[in-house]
């Protein structure tokens, strides 16, 4: 089955710890997230989430990812599909690493699989541009707070 990975980065002036909480607060991602415009659910692994993105120049979609890893201050993963297992899948991540004392590189990418993704193209391009205004979004928020 053909696979790839989206993956973007943001180096934001502020610990890991004080990203997580931005980041874990979903009810405020209205607020400033341009790309992932409402998150509802529980933050534990195993949960199910609600999440609706607005894709640049394009629409907006809805799924219900299940939490595969959440790590405080280190990581958040979900894995969701489109329909039915093996048609459109996406396993979303954020990961943060401490670069130096007041410094975290966030990671946010997706790996995508299943028999639609030949045709999704200009969807993935549009998701690659979305993770990247979130991820400016979220350094804005992170360092004016």
């Amino acid at each position: 089955m053909p696979q790839t990975e989206l993956r973007t980065e943001v180096e934001i002036d502020a610990s890991p710890d004080r990203v997580w909480s931005v980041l874990s607060e979903f009810n405020r991602y209205p607020e400033w997230n341009p790309f992932i415009v409402r998150l509802e659910g529980e933050l534990r692994t195993g949960a199910r989430l609600r999440v609706t993105i607005s894709l640049p120049e394009g629409s907006e979609h809805t799924f219900k990812p299940t939490i595969v890893r959440c790590e405080p201050g280190e990581e958040l993963r979900w894995r969701g599909q489109l329909w039915i297992k093996g048609l459109f899948d996406g396993e979303h991540f954020f990961k943060l690493e401490a670069l130096a004392p007041g410094k975290t590189r966030v990671v946010q990418g997706e790996n995508f699989g299943g028999l639609l993704l030949r045709f999704m193209g200009r969807t993935l391009t549009q998701t690659a541009r979305g993770f990247v205004y979130m991820n400016q979004a979220l350094k804005k928020r992170v360092e004016s707070s």
